[in-house]
C-alpha cells in the first residue's frame, strides 16, 4: 500500500531558497506542502503558490511560525519543517520545531558549534529527528569528498567561498564543513616558511582548525561558490564547485526530507545520509 505524502511547512518561504523549496515539493509526489511562513507582513494571506509563480496551492502565507506548527501537528503525522530563514533566528525556529515534534530540515547557516550540541542534546531527548545541512549541492558533497582524499598528499591547502552579497554570515556553512572535515584527517596544514604579517587586518582571510585559511566574498552577481585550493612543489590542484540556478540544490533538499522522517536524533552533513 502506497505511502502518505510526507507533511511539509516551508519557513521562509518567499526568499529566494524558500520559493524553489516550494515549488520542488508542490511538483513532488511523496511530499506535500501543508504550511507556509515568512516575515514579511505585505505578503500575509497570499497564496504562496502565486507568490513564488507556481500557480495556486490553496495554502496562505502567514507570519506565525508557532501556529504553523501547532496546527501541522494537529493535523498530520511525521511532519517536517524546512528553514531558509535567518541566522539569527534559526535556533529558535529548530527548538520550537522539535518541541512540537516537527522534524527540521534546516538549509539556514549561521549555528555556532554550541548551538548545534544543544540542539543535538534536545533532538535526542525528544527522539526526533533533525538534519542540519551547509550545503544541500550532490556537487559540493563530492567536492569535499575530493578534498579529504587530496589532503593525504598535500599540506597546504586555503579554501575560497563566494556568495551574493545578501549572505548574511560568512564564512559560509559549507566552507567552514569543508574545513572541519580536513581538519578531520589528524594532520595540521599550512606549516609556516616565513614569519607572515597582515598590512591590513584579515588580509589573509580567517583561520579554522588545524591553520586552515577561509576566505569569503560577498558580491551581486553571485549565488553560491566555492574553492578548495591544495598546493606543494611545483603544482596546484584545485576543486571548484559552481551554482548557477538555486534549483541544483533541489534534490538534496528532497532527499533530506524524505531522510529526516527516519532519524530519532540530529545528523549535520548532506553526506551523512547519500
Amino acid at each position: 500500500m502506497a505511502q502518505a505524502p510526507i507533511p511539509v511547512v516551508v519557513n521562509g518561504a518567499a526568499g529566494k531558497m524558500g520559493r524553489e523549496v516550494v515549488k520542488a515539493i508542490a511538483t513532488a509526489d511523496d511530499v506535500t506542502l501543508i504550511g507556509a511562513v515568512d516575515k514579511a507582513p505585505e505578503l500575509n494571506g497570499q497564496d504562496v503558490g502565486e507568490v513564488v509563480g507556481c500557480g495556486a496551492l490553496e495554502i496562505p502565507i502567514i507570519n506565525d511560525l508557532e501556529a504553523t506548527l501547532a496546527s501541522a501537528v494537529q493535523e498530520k503525522e511525521l511532519g517536517v519543517m524546512v528553514d531558509f530563514t535567518h541566522p539569527d533566528s534559526v535556533y529558535e525556529h529548530v527548538r520550537s520545531a522539535i518541541a512540537y515534534g516537527i522534524r527540521p530540515v534546516v538549509g539556514t547557516t549561521g549555528l555556532s558549534p554550541a548551538q548545534i550540541q544543544e540542539l543535538a542534546e534536545f533532538a535526542d531527548k525528544a527522539s526526533t529527528g533533525c538534519l542540519i545541512v551547509p550545503n544541500f549541492s550532490i556537487g559540493v558533497v563530492l567536492m569535499q569528498e575530493a578534498a579529504v582524499r587530496a589532503s593525504k598528499y598535500f599540506d597546504h591547502v586555503e579554501i575560497i567561498e563566494l556568495h551574493h552579497n545578501q549572505k548574511a554570515d560568512a564564512p559560509s556553512g559549507t566552507a567552514i564543513k569543508t574545513a572541519q572535515m580536513l581538519a578531520e584527517m589528524g594532520k595540521s596544514y599550512n606549516p609556516p616558511s616565513v614569519e607572515e604579517s597582515e598590512s591590513l587586518a584579515g588580509a589573509r582571510g580567517c583561520t579554522a582548525d588545524e591553520n586552515i585559511r577561509i576566505h569569503s566574498v560577498r558580491l551581486p552577481g553571485l549565488i553560491a561558490h566555492q574553492e578548495v585550493i591544495f598546493g606543494s612543489p611545483g603544482q596546484i590542484y584545485t576543486l571548484r564547485h559552481d551554482t548557477s540556478d538555486r534549483a541544483s540544490f533541489m534534490p538534496g533538499v528532497l532527499l533530506a526530507v524524505r531522510a529526516v522522517t527516519q532519524l530519532k536524533g540530529l545528523v549535520y552533513g548532506l553526506e551523512k545520509i547519500l
